[in-house]
């Protein structure tokens, strides 16, 4: 079965378009973590290794540290696809806590799955202090769908997706396939409750967590990033912590409209009366944007 998924689940690169010249910047910069996205790795010279040598020339002097699964790049591909998403997050607080470079905070910007691992990173680990979080196509409240899956009347998405309804809960795949452990069945919200290791605690489903509300308003920004023509991502509501409606996978709800804002069991409500929750739109499919926006848009946050 995981490797019936693995076909489904591929990821899209990042596409970034040669622009502008490279602005003078001051040398007070914040440091930057940066985590890679599904079929990625961290040092991609054509995409993640391409973004950290950007913002590197964009804000001279600023350390950048991106995050690396294993001990090369293959093993960090692979973590991306089969590892246990508790385990990694651990791992990475443990790796900011320890680099003297971030101990008085840093920015994080996470591409795709990488957004909410982030994200658990924020409300576990108050030390180091994430000042700002960049949620570039981070699917927050998970996902009920397949990648470039042709329709939601094809047989092969409903015959997969029922497969992933089955068994996306069971334990090897809770503990071992990375996408199993964001996958919200709103079909089946019991299940999900009870059985989702990963993205159901980070969500406060089963009980409110006062540590990780605490923590996730202690960031000074909260922006998240949504692609308006996004193939990869079902729904794409969830980059703006949308979701489908409980019960039903027609009917999208907002942020706004969720029941974890209306209880503000994570503290998003207040963040977003205090102006700390930002909402992006950029046309293109999944993490496909210009190198103009970015720079327009995100850096100003890294500053």
């Amino acid at each position: 079965m995981a490797a019936v998924l693995l076909c489904f689940l591929l990821a899209v690169p990042v596409l970034l378009v040669t622009s502008s010249p490279i602005h003078d910047s001051d040398n007070g910069t914040v440091p930057l973590v940066l985590w890679h996205g599904m079929g990625d790795s961290c040092c991609n010279p054509l995409s993640m290794g391409y973004i950290k040598k950007m913002i590197e020339q964009e804000i001279p002097g600023v350390y950048v540290f991106s995050v690396m699964i294993g001990k090369n790049i293959v093993e960090d591909t692979e973590n991306g696809f089969f590892s246990d998403v508790n385990e990694q997050v651990s791992m990475v607080c443990n790796q900011l806590a320890l680099d003297p470079k971030l101990k008085g905070g840093y920015n994080a910007m996470g591409f795709s799955q990488g957004a909410q691992f982030l994200r658990a990173v924020a409300q576990r680990c108050a030390s180091p202090p994430m000042k700002n979080l960049i949620s570039v196509g981070g699917q927050h409240q998970g996902v009920y769908g397949l990648p470039r899956c042709p329709g939601e009347s094809s047989k092969i998405c409903d015959m997969i997706r029922e497969a992933l309804n089955k068994e996306a809960y069971l334990g090897w795949f809770q503990k071992h396939l990375v996408q199993a452990q964001y996958w919200h069945d709103p079909l089946n919200d019991d299940l999900y409750k009870k059985y989702s290791r990963f993205l159901a605690d980070i969500n406060q489903e089963r009980a409110v967590n006062e540590t990780y509300r605490k923590n996730l308003q202690q960031l000074e920004k909260f922006v998240m990033v949504k692609f308006l023509q996004d193939s990869v991502v079902d729904p794409v509501d969830t980059e703006w912590f949308g979701f489908l409606k409980t019960g039903q996978a027609k009917e999208t709800e907002t942020l706004q409209e969720s029941v974890l804002y209306k209880e503000d069991r994570l503290g998003l409500a207040a963040m977003d009366k205090a102006g700390k929750l930002v909402f992006l739109a950029t046309e293109g499919d999944h993490l496909q944007f210009k190198e103009e926006w970015f720079k327009a848009n995100l850096l100003p946050y890294l500053h």
